[in-house]
């Protein structure tokens, strides 16, 4: 189906006036670039290219020079040929949405890639709308519970925060998406799966989401075989897919794998249409369009729903400071490292609970459970450093009564971190083991304080 006529069948109830427009021709084609002339349209026009064979292949402008315009294709260019014919057809698109959307797995365009029939949706969904006021916007105040022991009680995660998992590859950050989806108590949970093989996309959706995290969420996926315009698509359809459920008053889990995959897409256009390269081959339009997607996410206004978001960076060599992973840490809420080590070692997941951080947890839970946080942290950087030592036998007990409480408790520590894939623990749980594992390092005052305000904050919302 063409680009026309997806826009034509999917929008009967939005007002569209397509006003005709002088047809090009293709002049050049260098990489993944079509190069027409005769076209008067702007950034983000949508145009259609017809081949000898009559077939359409919809493409986006994205550059212009000297009369010239620069378009990259959604789909794979095949059978085109010098002077076919670059048609305009419209300046925006969108997909029908509806209720009829949740369990669904989509393509980059919002048509189905599960099969099953194309959904009758009551509402049109545009690719671009209005952004929110910063200051309307209602504060992170309370927590989301995914299920996650490590998370909730350590990294605690608050309604509308953003952050980014940040792992290399066989570290099980599918595993922990797939664990989020299915135990969360947000009520819509939407998947981006940008960029990744083929085979995951199918064993993510079957074998990690299931049946029963599938029933509640939308699905976006983009393989890594797709042209990069139908990642960029991809990235920023399941945004918009939240965003609409946000402002039905739904609090929204999206997670998006991965942020790394949106940033290359964006990379392969800009240096294709000649953006000169700036930080380890990416140039500076891929730092501009990362907090333009990422923004989108949070909460509405007060009353309104939420998005809380999750965006997997792969750190190559685990290599935290790659130029994707330092600029998405300085623009999310937080971020979970996934250890190698920990992973080796058999703790799944396999969450650094040292590196990693969650900027809003001061805001959303009572400072007796940041300070037991903040213990827990210490106890085991404190191991950490004198792993070396212990395990040679340098160490002698009673030598520092801090380390003896650190050897004490690791083996505790370890078990805490670690969670069976099928295993849901909830919020409240989540803290009163946090209390439990930590109480013989509290005095007794601080343990009846932390007590009672863990209780009052550990009821799910």
């Amino acid at each position: 189906m063409s680009l026309l006529q997806h826009l034509h069948d999917h929008r009967p109830n939005k007002r569209f006036q397509f006003q005709p427009q002088a047809q090009g021709r293709l002049t050049r084609l260098v990489g993944m670039t079509l190069e027409a002339v005769g076209l008067n349209v702007s950034i983000g026009h949508q145009c259609e290219v017809i081949t000898h064979d009559d077939r359409r292949i919809d493409a986006e402008v994205v550059g212009f020079s000297d009369g010239k315009i620069y378009l990259m294709p959604i789909q794979h260019v095949e059978g085109v040929q010098p002077g076919a014919i670059v048609r305009p057809v419209g300046a925006d698109s969108g997909i029908q949405i509806g209720p009829e959307l949740l369990g669904r797995v989509i393509d980059g365009l919002g048509q189905p890639l599960d099969g099953k029939p194309l959904w009758p949706g009551d509402d049109y969904l545009e690719f671009n709308a209005a952004k929110i006021n910063p200051l309307h916007r209602h504060p992170i105040s309370e927590p989301l519970d995914v299920g996650i022991r490590a998370i909730n009680a350590l990294l605690t995660v608050g309604r509308g925060q953003r952050l980014g998992l940040f792992a290399g590859s066989g570290v099980g950050k599918s595993m922990l998406l797939g664990m989020m989806t299915r135990f969360t108590t947000a009520d819509v949970v939407v998947v981006g799966l940008v960029g990744e093989r083929g085979r995951e996309v199918k064993e993510f959706i079957d074998h990690i989401l299931g049946e029963e995290g599938l029933r509640r969420a939308v699905v976006v996926a983009s393989p890594a075989d797709d042209a990069p315009l139908m990642r960029l698509r991809a990235s920023q359809l399941c945004t918009r897919v939240a965003e609409y459920y946000r402002d039905q008053g739904k609090n929204v889990l999206l997670l998006m794998d991965s942020l790394t995959r949106y940033a290359q897409a964006q990379r392969e256009i800009s240096l294709s249409i000649g953006e000169p390269p700036a930080t380890k081959g990416y140039p500076p339009s891929v730092f501009a369009k990362i907090p333009q997607l990422v923004e989108r996410a949070g909460n509405a206004a007060e009353g309104g729903g939420s998005i809380t978001a999750f965006y997997t960076v792969l750190t190559e060599g685990d290599d935290l400071q790659d130029p994707i992973a330092d600029a998405a840490r300085a623009i999310l809420d937080g971020h979970i490292v996934l250890s190698r080590r920990l992973a080796e070692e058999g703790t799944y997941p396999a969450i650094d609970v040292e590196a990693s951080i969650s900027r809003a947890m001061p805001n959303i839970v009572p400072a007796e459970h940041l300070q037991i946080m903040q213990k827990f942290k210490q106890m085991q950087s404190l191991y950490q450093e004198n792993r070396d030592l212990i395990n040679i036998g340098a160490y002698r007990k009673g030598s520092d009564p801090d380390i003896d409480n650190a050897i004490e408790r690791t083996p505790h520590i370890k078990a805490f971190i670690s969670q069976g894939l099928q295993e849901r623990i909830d919020f409240q749980n989540s803290c009163q083991q946090l209390l439990s594992l930590m109480a013989p390092v509290l005095s007794p005052v601080a343990q009846a304080s932390a007590a009672a305000q863990t209780q009052d904050a550990g009821v799910t919302p």
